[in-house]
């Protein structure tokens, strides 16, 4: 199991991949991202967080778009 500091690391590293390159048209937006890179992104936090757990399984990252918030579930 990883521990706090790698799982901020890969949270930093998935977020710089598949978020960052959403800012300028998403902004405020949700965006839960899978450890292998799948993505799945709406406009509330419950929206994407529930199609996240059916669609991608545990274990994915939740980041809003141009924010530095992020949270992890399994």
């Amino acid at each position: 199991m990883a521990d706090d500091g790698e799982r901020k690391l890969q949270a930093e590293r998935l977020y710089e991949r598949y978020g960052k390159p959403l800012e300028r048209e998403h902004s405020g937006q949700y965006l839960a991202v899978s450890p292998e890179g799948k993505t799945l992104l709406g406009s509330s936090l419950l929206e994407v967080a529930n199609k996240a757990a059916t669609a991608l399984g545990p274990g994915n990252y939740v980041f809003k778009i141009g924010e530095r918030a992020v949270g992890k579930w399994r």
